[in-house]
């Protein structure tokens, strides 16, 4: 039987099956959102004449439930149009929307005979290829499904999301024991390859991996925090990014989630899991318990283990818990020499974790202690919930941010290192360790020439993990020698079938004349011996722009050529790779600013991650966007307007009030979608939720459009000419009467409508590309000389955030 999910439904209406709802018409899938009817009428509904007939009230959980995620924040949705691809409907009134579907997925209260009065109602609509699932984070697969048919049970599975859904990669995927593989199989490819998950497949036992390893992460410190009667300040700043944890750590993990969720999950934990050796670390302690009572629930309530206020001069302030008193403190900054030690070891994240562990201070006996439990714990839990070590990591890092999983970080401090610390603490370690040094396998993660191993517990063995075809590792083609071409900044890798890739290797991606000279060589290259190439990395953001340090350098030596060569490199290179006789396909993801958003406009085609935060935001640092930013803006918000129309006399204003609106306000996309409709991505892209597969998806478009692809031809540009002028001088006018802007941001701004105006022309002229570049360079010079530009530049540098001046 084949499967495809084109429709869903999502049976709950609350926070997250709201929020999964909008995350699947991320990826493009209609939802139907339905929820039970209001228990009865209020008055409020009377006065306005509502009856128990009128939609508006029966619908009414499942509207506020869509209402909610399109105020949420962070934002649900790609872009709040979205909303419409989601019908509201009943659990009485609409079940029969069921029979159009393909995929329904139960998000109401974790209450077992709700859950199972619910599926046996389902099952009276849906169609034979529709599968099934619940969203439930611990009630066992086997127990909802008692009492469905066999041919529901086939497609039954469990679905489990982590919330956010948009922004949390972890989907731990539960089969029932009678669901059948193929139906697996297809779900595990569908939610890597549409919905952008990390999958993990999990055993039907309480809290599947995820949350079991997890929550034992979270009461294994809070436990030792009690024990060694530490303060709420001195965890944190423990396990947090020394240890490659959330900025977060633990207790503003826990105000970030919700106390009550966690107290829950907790609690629940404790009496599902009667003989897990470590079951009374998840008895909530005492003062949890107060604080759950007294609702310092975290961030929702304003209060949990921190809490913001302001002091008598009404200045923000930051408290916290003083948990033997219940009382609100001043927040301390504890300092550790190994943590401090730590956080400026260059490189590997596992080199940090190793180091803190070695240490000689209270923040290492921490640790050692801490990690030796997780990874104790962790070792107990195979093959319980999992047969592997690698999805008890891989869960941890999706689900919890974590840079390493338990059995990555055991490896990264040292197997055999470990166990004498385990036995120094009294520690009992796991028999299949023992098992595992004695046959002389010292690590849970191997390296070998034809791929990366892990070590199999129950095969005594090393197996190799198999790769996924879709995900190509830049990292371990250079070990395989697939370098072109590198330099400092950059580096041209082979990555198999004709398609070169373009990657950026210096600090945040920031674009210098390293970077720049490699765009030319690649170009160079691609051209004479290569189908095309792709632009992208696997660093965390895509380009954060030009490395404003040295334009700052150049402007204080007075290095004005080098400047003006700096700028028409980067002009040259882009328009080198847009006129390139092979296709170039652009991948851009995470941080997309300035430069960086210059270069991804600059490709034959586009093919960005869904979480793509891009804009040209220069006017932060008192310049304009010079790279061909400006130009290339104006060439797609104009491009497809019939030249009858220009000639005809067409207003132009409604296209370039929008481009200069974007660059004059630095208007940064919040997802790839909005990117689209700010006009920094075209809308005929497609878009890769799986960041891990968005290099790949972008090389299938390159051996795609190899087959047919030509060149561009130059673009002719229909400008406004003084016109747009004139109507950004009465916008500035009201933005600076009004302090939206300051005096300098209009001065900046005026630049920015004198460049998309094309001069000293009439509305309806056509200009060139390189007469809005050569307008770009000239604006860009001349604000370089200003004094404000000068000191917003030094700002930005010094304070990470721009000045207004």
């Amino acid at each position: 039987m084949s499967y495809e999910i084109k429709k869903a439904a999502v049976l709950g209406a609350g926070v997250m099956g709201a929020t999964i709802a909008a995350h699947l018409t991320n990826a493009g899938i209609e939802c139907a959102l339905l929820d039970i009817i209001p228990p009865q009428l209020t008055e409020d509904d009377k006065k306005k004449g509502l009856t128990e007939k009128s939609p508006e009230w029966r619908n009414r959980f499942a509207a506020n439930g869509l209402a909610g995620v399109l105020k949420a924040k962070p934002a649900g949705f790609y872009t709040k149009k979205n909303a419409a691809m989601i019908r509201t409907g009943n659990f009485a009134d609409n079940m029969n929307w069921l029979g159009e579907v393909d995929w329904v997925i139960e998000v109401v209260i974790e209450n077992l005979k709700i859950k199972q009065d619910l599926f046996a109602n389902v099952a009276k609509y849906v169609k034979p290829t529709c599968i099934i699932s619940t969203n439930t984070s611990g009630i066992p697969i086997k127990d909802i499904t008692a009492n469905l048919s066999a041919g529901i049970k086939e497609r039954f599975l469990g679905t489990h999301f982590f919330n956010p859904p948009r922004y949390m990669k972890l989907l731990e995927i539960i089969p029932g024991a009678e669901t059948k593989k193929e139906v697996v199989n297809y779900m595990i490819e569908f939610c890597e390859r549409v919905i952008g998950k990390g999958v993990v497949t999990c055993k039907d036992v309480p809290n599947f991996i995820g949350n079991r390893i997890g929550v034992f992460d979270i009461s294994n410190a809070l436990n030792m925090m009690l024990k060694k009667k530490m303060t709420i300040p001195q965890l944190d700043a423990i396990v947090g990014k020394a240890l490659g944890r959330p900025g977060t750590a633990i207790a503003g993990t826990l105000d970030l989630v919700g106390l009550d969720t966690g107290y829950h999950v907790m609690s629940n934990l404790y009496e599902a899991v009667p003989d897990d050796e470590m079951r009374e670390y998840f008895v909530p302690s005492d003062f949890m318990k107060k604080m759950f009572e007294k609702k310092w629930l975290g961030n929702k309530t304003k209060q949990g283990f921190y809490k913001k206020t302001k002091d008598a001069k009404g200045k923000s302030i930051k408290l916290v818990l003083d948990y033997n008193k219940m009382e609100y403190v001043p927040v301390e900054k504890p300092k550790y020499e190994s943590i401090s030690k730590a956080k400026k070891i260059p490189g590997e994240i596992g080199d940090k974790i190793k180091a803190v562990f070695n240490g000689k201070d209270d923040a290492a006996e921490f640790v050692r202690e801490y990690l030796c439990n997780n990874f104790i714990y962790a070792a107990n839990r195979i093959p319980e919930i999992c047969d592997t070590v690698i999805g008890i990591d891989n869960a941890m890092k999706w689900g919890y941010n974590h840079q390493l999983g338990p059995f990555e970080t055991w490896d990264a401090v040292g197997v055999r290192e470990s166990l004498a610390v385990m036995k120094k603490l009294k520690l009992k370690v796991p028999k299949k360790i023992d098992e595992m040094l004695k046959a002389k396998c010292e690590t849970f993660y191997l390296k070998k020439e034809d791929g990366r191993y892990y070590y199999d517990f129950d095969k005594k063995a090393y197996c190799k993990i198999e790769d996924n075809p879709r995900i190509i590792i830049l990292p371990a083609l250079k070990e395989r020698k697939k370098i072109i071409k590198e330099n400092e900044g950059a580096a041209l890798v082979d990555i198999g079938d004709g398609v070169a890739c373009l990657e950026f290797h210096t600090k945040m991606n920031a674009i210098d004349e390293n970077i720049i000279q490699m765009i030319f060589d690649s170009c160079d290259i691609v051209e004479k011996d290569y189908l095309g190439m792709v632009v992208g990395n696997h660093d965390a953001n895509f380009s954060v722009g030009a490395n404003v340090f040295k334009v700052l350098l150049g402007i204080q030596k007075g290095d004005w050529d080098i400047l003006e060569d700096l700028v028409a490199a980067l002009q040259n290179a882009n328009m080198r790779m847009k006129y390139l006789a092979k296709p170039v396909v652009t991948a851009p993801a995470g941080l997309v600013l300035g430069g960086g958003c210059e270069i991804s406009m600059h490709g034959a085609r586009c093919q960005p991650c869904g979480e793509t935060y891009m804009g040209l935001v220069e006017v932060g640092v008192g310049v304009i966007p010079a790279g061909g930013g400006c130009k290339e803006l104006a060439v797609r918000l104009t491009e497809g307007i019939p030249d009858g129309l220009i000639e005809a006399g067409l207003n132009l204003q409604t296209y370039f009030a929008k481009a200069f609106e974007n660059i004059a306000t630095a208007k940064v996309a919040t997802s790839a979608a909005e990117a689209m409709e700010l006009g920094y991505i075209r809308k005929t892209e497609n878009i890769s939720l799986n960041r891990d597969q968005q290099l790949w998806d972008a090389k299938q478009l390159v051996l795609g459009m190899s087959k047919y692809y030509k060149k561009p031809r130059p673009a002719l540009i229909p400008v406004m000419g003084e016109n747009l002028r004139g109507l950004a001088d009465a916008v500035l006018y009201n933005m600076r009467h009004g302090n939206f802007a300051s005096e300098y941001d209009v001065f900046v701004a005026k630049k920015i409508a004198y460049i998309l105006s094309g001069g000293d022309c009439a509305e309806g002229t056509y200009v060139s590309e390189q007469l809005l570049l050569d307008l770009e360079k000239e604006a860009f010079l001349s604000l370089c000389g200003e004094q404000k530009t000068q000191d917003r530049i030094m700002y930005m540098l010094t304070n990470g955030k721009p000045l207004r001046n």
